[in-house]
């Protein structure tokens, strides 16, 4: 399905992002990898997605600091020629309730979510425009629809994403590329490993939290051709629990 594509990912090196990449690769994609420190397990799923027969390249850049992300961008664009599907997973929390949360902890979410993904999409914004195709597919979180006390960042990040995503996909679409997002419920990830005996599991009407690759399946539909013609979605993966 995607043979001959090229696919960047970031925050690939655990989680949703990792279920992605080897979801893609599993599909003929290319892969480049954005991860922020952990090298050892970016390797990993390099080597899981080399298994397929696809390229694939991993990149150590901080997805806030946008002359981090121009710069490997450009790598990406040497080392693969091109890009098709972009990928905006990286995410970080920092959760406390409001009185308690300090001014660097609200504003380094916000850097690493929410201005991370503009910075990515700034990179690909042109040449999305010249081949007049493209894929952006921004996670977002159900918290970013309903709120979630001590998590007045992480939610104005994902609210955030969402209203990013409807943004460009209006500026993009007369040019064919699509911008969607993804909003996950409870999925089992090192984030919400924390998160075990958090009471709103209950309240999951399908009874079980979300393995990684139930976001991913969802991120790869939105990349393919079956999705030509959706922008400016938001997919909850949640179970039902925020509907």
């Amino acid at each position: 399905m995607f043979k001959g594509k090229t696919v960047v990912i970031t925050g690939g090196s655990r989680g949703i992002g990792a279920a992605a990449a080897e979801k893609f690769a599993e599909n003929g994609a290319d892969v480049a990898l954005i991860y922020a420190g952990n090298a050892e397990r970016a390797g990993a799923v390099l080597r899981a997605c080399r298994e397929f027969g696809v390229k694939a390249e991993a990149y150590q850049c901080d997805v806030s600091d946008f002359s981090a992300v121009s710069e490997t961008f450009k790598s990406i664009l040497s080392d693969f020629g091109t890009i098709d599907v972009l990928v905006n997973n990286a995410g970080i929390t920092c959760d406390r309730l409001m009185p308690m949360m300090k001014e660097d902890e609200f504003d380094k979410v916000i850097d690493t979510n929410l201005k991370g993904a503009f910075n990515t999409i700034k990179q690909v914004y042109s040449v999305f425009m010249r081949k007049r195709s493209g894929k952006i597919v921004n996670i977002s979180s159900v918290v970013g629809l309903t709120g979630n006390p001590g998590q007045v960042n992480y939610a104005a990040s994902k609210a955030g994403i969402i209203g990013l995503t409807k943004s460009v996909a209006k500026e993009l679409a007369s040019r064919g590329v699509c911008c969607n997002a993804v909003a996950p419920g409870f999925i089992e990830t090192d984030m919400t490993a924390s998160l075990k005996d958090n009471p709103l599991k209950s309240q999951i009407p399908m009874g079980r939290t979300g393995k990684p690759e139930d976001v991913a399946n969802v991120v790869l539909f939105l990349a393919s051709p079956m999705a030509d013609y959706i922008t400016g979605e938001v997919v909850q993966v949640d179970g039902g629990l925020a509907m």
